[in-house]
């Protein structure tokens, strides 16, 4: 079928009027290079659900990309006796009319339908998949990606293919099991639709304001700076704050509220230069204690602290980790601890000096929530799950309140974050990570450079010596494989280098452990050059 004609059935069978008329109009002025760009393959499904840019055509997030999805899922779900779904959305551009299409799709299909009442934090979603017992749950939500992308993400409530999920996000193969289904559907405008759905209570979203707020044990008195970085965790945090006690953050005022612009950042992500600016100027101009952000849909949380040596400075993803394992390990007799493979190795040593089983997983919060009795985990890209019991995923809100409790308790003590920060580099050393991140043209890019990267390995890279690499894609311990490369420089410096799962992206995480972290730091400083020729 030419490009004309694919354009011309699709609009066909687009249920938007909005989206099939900007494709008539590309159609009838001959914009060749829109319907290209719209054309270029029906948006991938994978692990990570759907994420791309909001826009029309099987190439872009909207209605009928959304609504084919929809189908597929609920064929996936009666193949599995699987009746019952809860769907939740945050504020971007197109997230209230993904939902209805969600919903309209999921009750034709005669299933029993939930949608919480608002935009809410992506971890009351999978909250709410366990609580209301639930066998699926649907975030609409492109997390902290650019305001012009929306995105879909999948949880499964139970066992489901013999695995426990308990309301966490879905792994292969089920992706490949619903995208072969995605694949199957060749018209959108004959699968049935209702208008049967039940809105969650508020009683539900009220559970886990408590739940978490009991997180907190001793209410403190610093003064604490928070920015939702214009997304959803605002009303949510807000809350939870007030239910342990503690004072009213100070809210980073033009990020407060959801705006799908995010007006004020490039990227709505804490992890991106410039992203925490205003944050860290509501803090200076307010004398805060510490600062504290969550991306749009909350589930990721990120920290600044006040160093007084270099001023206001965030902290890595890693040292909040070994902040978090820190404090929760001194507090548990026994328990498991983990993170992803690209995360700092120090949780792994403060689980052993306190003799707590640990445990390693490939990247994603996906990985580590498939682990049973987790106790704490996390991943290197600001995502925690310190009440895992509670919500089986990454929750920005319930490390919030567990941050605040361990600043709060250390300043009682006259002490600060990084003191604590300290004391865990007396012991096992210094260990300073950084994450590069290459933008890619196109994915295929990925191909080449990690066939090069294979097929010639670097011998030395900064004047330090290759003592080994591992393929990941054939590993020799209990992991499953993955597509991506671990290069030792010794036993100091480890460099792991995989392609983004979610976008054209190379990321290259560097981990160097020295005897404290100014010299950590200039070892990074003469890597990061070298490690960027790498891949390019």
């Amino acid at each position: 079928m030419d490009l004309r004609s694919q354009v011309q059935a699709w609009i066909d069978d687009d249920p938007d009027p909005l989206t099939s008329a900007q494709l008539q109009l590309w159609l009838d002025t001959d914009n060749e290079a829109e319907l290209r760009t719209s054309f270029s393959g029906f948006l991938q499904f994978g692990t990570a659900g759907l994420r791309g840019p909001v826009r029309p055509g099987p190439s872009g997030m909207n209605r009928a990309v959304v609504g084919r999805t929809a189908c597929a899922i609920a064929t996936y779900m009666k193949e599995r006796n699987l009746n019952s779904v809860v769907i939740g959305r945050d504020a971007r551009h197109g997230s209230e009319e993904f939902t209805q299409e969600t919903a309209q799709i999921m009750s034709g299909a005669g299933m029993k339908v939930y949608v919480l009442p608002r935009p809410l934090p992506t971890p009351v979603l999978a909250f709410a998949t366990n609580e209301l017992k639930c066998d699926v749950g649907i975030m609409v939500t492109a997390s902290h990606n650019p305001p012009q992308d929306n995105g879909y993400k999948v949880y499964l409530g139970g066992t489901v293919d013999g695995i426990l999920y308990r309301g966490s996000q879905i792994i292969s193969p089920t992706d490949e099991a619903i995208a072969v289904h995605i694949d199957a559907i060749t018209t959108l405008a004959n699968q049935p639709r209702g208008n049967q759905w039940s809105i969650v209570d508020e009683k539900i979203i009220s559970k886990y304001v408590g739940i978490t707020a009991a997180i907190a044990t001793k209410p403190g008195t610093l003064k604490i700076v928070y920015s939702a970085m214009h997304g959803v965790g605002t009303q949510t945090l807000q809350q939870v704050f007030a239910a342990a006690g503690f004072a009213a953050p100070i809210l980073v005022a033009t990020q407060a509220e959801p705006d799908p612009d995010f007006p004020t950042v490039a990227f709505p992500n804490p992890e991106e230069p410039g992203a925490i600016d205003l944050a860290l100027e509501t803090a200076r101009s307010s004398n805060a204690d510490l600062v504290i952000a969550n991306d749009p849909d909350a589930d990721r949380c990120a920290a600044a602290v006040k160093d007084p040596v270099t001023g206001w400075r965030m902290l890595r993803g890693d040292e909040l980790g070994a902040i978090f394992g820190e404090s929760i390990a001194r507090n548990t007799s026994k328990g498991i601890f983990a993170n992803s493979i690209v995360s700092s190795t120090i949780l792994s040593k403060i689980a052993q000096h306190y003799n707590l089983e640990f445990k390693q997983t490939l990247t994603g919060f996906k990985w580590l929530a498939k682990i049973q009795g987790l106790t704490f985990g996390y991943e290197e890209a600001i995502g925690y799950a310190v009440d895992a019991g509670t919500v089986n995923d990454k929750d920005g809100i319930s490390a919030a309140i567990k941050l605040a409790q361990i600043a709060s308790d250390l300043a009682a003590a006259g002490k600060t974050l990084l003191d604590l920060l300290d004391e865990i580099w007396a012991r096992h050393g210094a260990h300073a990570t950084e994450q590069i991140s290459i933008r890619l043209g196109d994915l295929s890019e990925v191909a080449t450079i990690m066939g090069r990267l294979r097929k010639n390995p670097p011998v030395e890279i900064a004047g330090h010596r290759v003592t080994s690499i591992d393929d990941l894609s054939k590993p020799t311990d209990a992991l499953p494989p993955t597509d991506g490369v671990r290069i030792w420089l010794g036993a100091k410096i480890r460099i792991i280098i995989r392609p983004s799962g979610t976008e054209a992206k190379m990321k290259c995480y560097i981990e160097v452990i020295e005897k404290d972290l100014a010299l950590a730091d200039s070892v990074m400083n003469r890597l990061r050059g070298p490690l960027k020729e790498l891949l390019s």
